[in-house]
């Protein structure tokens, strides 16, 4: 896995491939000088990370005298040490700059400090492995393209919870999900002091036909709304299941839930009221 250097002009992108890496699984550190790089890899190599992104930029234009001698120094150390350059046309830059309100680090004018800019990091721009105009790209996209550019993939977790109405629906969760018209093991004296998680239990709550239906389309529901969230960019859905109480209905649909969908790398992130009480 390389070790990417992250450059460019101000206003080009370099936060959202910084944030691109960081959801990637990358240890990211921004600003950092080129006299710094050794150190970092150092540091990193000893705590065992293997991803490591750091961001180098016109606001450490008073250490950009050591960028060659840096450069040098740790290509030797790391053959994957890639460096990647982002630019934007002048406009562009211009427009970004209007948009968010921030002074850019020349502090002039900014069609001035663009110009002066793309004079200072000249250097890292010569050294880079990749140059990437994001003029015409959307943060979207340019996202896309820097983890086709180090073909990664990005780190996708479907969450899901269990609770009970009557102790409120977690706030915390993009979808909440009403279980309660299945089966009821509440009403089966031997099974109501019990879980979800037991067999017995969810083969009461599973027991027919019209049960086994409803949860196939709730299934079918909650993949939609995760490779959704996927496909639009996001690393993280969550999804509450509910039940009266959080012990029975809910924790066997959120246990059957996990298991069928495993290739949405699932994980059950709490059974929030299993032991509080029986529904």
């Amino acid at each position: 896995m390389p070790f990417i250097v992250v450059s460019g002009l101000s206003g080009s992108g370099k936060s959202t491939v910084l944030r691109t890496l960081e959801d990637a699984g990358f240890f990211t550190t921004d600003n950092l000088p080129p006299e710094l790089w050794g150190a970092m890899h150092d540091l990193a190599d000893a705590r065992g990370l293997k991803r490591v992104a750091i961001s180098t930029d016109a606001r450490t234009r008073d250490f950009l005298g050591a960028l060659e001698s840096s450069y040098l120094r740790l290509s030797r150390r790391r053959e994957d040490l890639r460096v990647l350059f982002l630019e934007a046309t002048a406009d562009v830059l211009l427009k970004r700059y209007n948009l968010t309100r921030r002074e850019h680090p020349l502090g002039d004018t900014l069609m001035v400090d663009f110009a002066r800019e793309r004079e200072l990091l000249a250097p890292l721009r010569s050294i880079a492995d990749t140059v990437i105009d994001t003029t015409d790209l959307s943060a979207k996209e340019l996202s896309e393209r820097v983890l086709s550019l180090y073909r990664l993939e990005r780190d996708f977790h479907l969450r899901l919870v269990s609770f009970g109405f009557k102790h409120s629906p977690p706030r915390d969760v993009d979808l909440v999900l009403d279980v309660r018209t299945l089966p009821n093991p509440f009403y089966d004296l031997a099974l109501r002091p019990r879980t979800g998680l037991e067999k017995d239990v969810a083969d009461y709550v599973f027991q027919n036909d019209d049960a086994q239906n409803f949860y196939a389309e709730l299934r079918g529901f909650v993949r939609t709304a995760a490779e959704r969230a996927k496909a639009s960019g996001r690393h993280g859905y969550t999804v509450g299941i509910g039940c009266t109480g959080g012990q029975h209905r809910a924790v066997a649909v959120t246990d059957r839930l996990a298991g069928d969908l495993k290739d949405l790398n699932v994980e059950v992130a709490d059974h929030r009221d299993m032991k509080l009480e029986a529904d």
